[in-house]
């Protein structure tokens, strides 16, 4: 399985941007789709998450402002992040889930994109 991020930039604080991630090979539409991050100087954290029938949850950090949605005709999961702020600055990865585990842990994930980097400027 490959994922391949995308949307990333720079956005003031305020604005929004869209994140996806295109998969190819295996059985997408089965999979637990994560969203994680890597702020500078921090270790790697959870985002959000969808699972295959369309269940999601969010970081406490992210709740109310981003929205993870899927496409499984197209093979690709979203991150709509609105009303962005500095703190969100980060590489966001993507990652697929191909067994059941804990969808807030990355190292439950086996497949990962190459991320994809967001800044945010106040």
């Amino acid at each position: 399985v490959q994922l391949v991020e995308s949307g990333g930039g720079l956005v003031q604080a305020g604005g929004s941007l869209r994140l996806s991630c295109a998969a190819s090979g295996g059985t997408f539409s089965r999979y637990t789709m994560g969203w994680f991050r890597r702020a500078p100087g921090k270790e790697r954290s959870f985002v959000s998450t969808i699972k295959w029938m369309g269940v999601t949850d969010y970081a406490s950090s992210v709740k109310g402002r981003f929205t993870i949605s899927r496409d499984n005709a197209k093979n690709t999961v979203y991150l709509q992040m609105n009303n962005l702020k500095p703190e969100d600055t980060a590489i966001y990865y993507c990652a697929a889930m191909v067994r059941p585990g804990d969808p807030g842990s990355g190292n439950e994930y086996t497949y990962w994109g190459q991320g994809t980097q967001v800044t945010v400027s106040s």
